[in-house]
């Protein structure tokens, strides 16, 4: 009992004048869990959790009833690990909503990563800019397995018609965790490119996301002649990054 006094309190006072940096995995979800735990020892259950999912990332992922197949964890805290996450993507929807222009690669890369961090599902996103590169909207076009996701190109021209876009930004997520695309990912980007040049609407980058890092098929010269196209190297000016 001697150990543990007075635990939770200098946990908290850690917190507040260092942050999470210095906290190990289990000592995270043990300050989480004092909110949800009025009192007793977690630590024997923040150990369970990640015995169970592997990691703190595996722990925040999993859904609700996962959490509760866990003995000693009840709804209230099943909800409030797996609130981290969407919270979180909220925190970052706030950004984007403050972020209207793309002005180079590394904002593409950090707009997608936004949009696709931490999704167990492959989702597939299409981001409509104006002339002035200002973002005009987003649409989700498509969520596929953990395996695939289908690029359909009559409802990326349909979203970019509708946002009256100049040049479009594609995006998707790989959960497993790979950032080269594949070849039907070059093949089906390559069909959607030709289809927008013939509108005059510019397809700008195709960006891949695994994890927190994301790859830019632009840069890596994925796409055919749009690394020589004049507007994407003006887009992409601005952008701090080495050569492909």
């Amino acid at each position: 009992m001697t150990m543990h006094k007075g635990h939770r309190q200098r946990m908290r006072e850690r917190f507040r004048k260092e942050g999470l940096e210095g906290f190990a995995h289990h000592e995270v979800l043990e300050l989480l869990m004092f909110y949800s735990h009025a009192r007793g020892d977690v630590n024997p259950l923040a150990h369970e959790l990640l015995d169970a999912f592997g990691t703190l990332k595996g722990v925040l992922e999993a859904r609700p009833e996962q959490l509760m197949a866990v003995p000693g964890v009840g709804e209230e805290t099943a909800t409030l690990i797996s609130l981290v996450i969407p919270l979180f993507r909220r925190y970052q929807a706030c950004i984007r909503e403050e972020q209207t222009r793309i002005g180079s690669r590394e904002d593409a890369k950090t707009y997608s990563v936004s949009l696709l961090a931490g999704r167990r599902t492959e989702r597939f996103y299409v981001l409509c800019l104006s002339a002035a590169n200002k973002i005009l909207g987003q649409r989700l076009i498509s969520v596929g397995s953990l395996a695939e996701v289908s690029a359909y190109p009559r409802q990326v021209i349909e979203t970019a018609l509708n946002y009256n876009a100049s040049s479009v930004i594609l995006c998707h997520n790989h959960p497993g965790g790979t950032l080269r695309p594949s070849a039907d990912d070059i093949a089906a980007t390559r069909r959607i490119q030709a289809v927008l040049a013939e509108l005059d609407i510019r397809l700008m980058d195709h960006i891949i996301v695994a994890g927190d890092d994301a790859y830019s098929m632009m840069q890596h010269g994925d796409l055919g002649g749009i690394r020589q196209d004049g507007a994407a190297r003006r887009l992409y000016k601005s952008g701090k990054e080495g050569s492909p």
